[in-house]
């Protein structure tokens, strides 16, 4: 008998010819993103770079390098953050991708998807990164909370608050925060579900924080990692500021980079573009300088800091999702 291949039938309706390259596609938003931002952004990427041709570059160079160990604290402190062991290559560029990612989302969004989707492909399941992503956080903001407060005690001048907040903006913001605190105790009162959720999720962060001070290798690079981070972000800014001679003492820019850090925490932009700029030089002026004088530090800084990581963290970006890392 003779074999006879029959014709193939049509394609099954709702299904197509080839997949949908969906990876590859990933692949390319992170630079399609960074395009855009940077076009939205243009005007301050000209002026930015235009400071840095009269800087002094062995402070930028300085101030490159405790930029790019800000990403090795990072790596410290997302490992001592979970007890388990995370591949160190891996979650050092996974921290270099992830600060791309944070600045073309809404503020610590970016970062936080990155970091999560990492430590899931890690094996390490959802409800327990979703905690060390929580311990993260908490520990980065105490710290930097905390070191903004031991500066302000031993150097009390070095920021005029007056010059801060505007007349009558105190009253609005601590009713604001009331508000928004009585709507969460509301919502966790009577909505049962959602009650359930938040307890059980801080039962595993709970675990979670006690499993890691069981090991002080792990608590110690959770506290010193998370310490290392502002520190080396406020480093990097008096760093350009010494580069453009920037008339205010290297400590009170420490300060001045901690309270407006801590102030632009709740504002909902991508990266703190915008907000943190503004914030900035508000808190520069209020430490002394001139105002013309802190615009171009602070565009300098954040050159150095966002725009010029930026297309190769979404190049790592883009390569990790390739390879599944992420």
């Amino acid at each position: 008998m003779t074999a006879v291949q029959l014709p193939q039938g049509p394609l099954t309706p709702g299904r197509f010819p080839r997949r949908v390259p969906v990876r590859q596609i990933l692949c390319l938003l992170p630079l399609l993103l960074v395009t855009v931002v940077a076009v939205q952004h243009r005007d301050v990427l000209v002026e930015g770079f235009g400071h840095l041709r009269s800087a002094e570059w062995p402070w930028l160079l300085a101030a490159a390098g405790a930029t790019c160990l800000t990403w090795v604290a990072a790596a410290f402190t997302r490992q001592g953050a979970v007890v388990d062991r995370l591949p160190r290559r891996r979650l050092l560029a996974t921290q270099f991708a992830a600060g791309s990612a944070n600045h073309l989302l809404p503020t610590g969004l970016g970062a936080g998807a990155v970091n999560l989707r990492f430590m899931t492909v890690c094996g390490i399941p959802l409800a327990r990164s979703s905690a060390a992503l929580a311990l993260y956080l908490l520990a980065e903001s105490v710290t930097r909370v905390g070191l903004l407060v031991v500066l302000l005690v031993a150097f009390p001048d070095a920021l005029r608050f007056g010059d801060l907040l505007p007349h009558g903006s105190t009253a609005p913001l601590l009713l604001t925060v009331g508000a928004v605190a009585v709507v969460a105790v509301t919502l966790l009162a009577l909505v049962r579900r959602l009650r359930t959720t938040v307890l059980t999720f801080l039962r595993t962060a709970v675990g979670e924080l006690r499993s890691v001070h069981t090991r002080p290798c792990r608590a110690l690079a959770l506290w010193g990692g998370s310490l290392a981070f502002p520190s080396l972000q406020a480093a990097g800014l008096v760093l350009v500021g010494l580069s453009l001679g920037l008339p205010v003492p290297p400590v009170h820019m420490a300060v001045a980079y901690l309270a407006a850090t801590v102030a632009v925490a709740l504002v909902p932009t991508p990266g703190g573009l915008g907000s943190v700029e503004a914030a900035l030089i508000v808190a520069l002026v209020a430490a002394g300088a001139p105002a013309a004088v802190a615009t171009a530090v602070v565009l300098a800084y954040r050159i150095i800091t966002v725009w010029l990581p930026l297309v190769p963290g979404a190049l790592t970006l883009g390569a990790l999702v390739r390879l599944k890392v992420i």
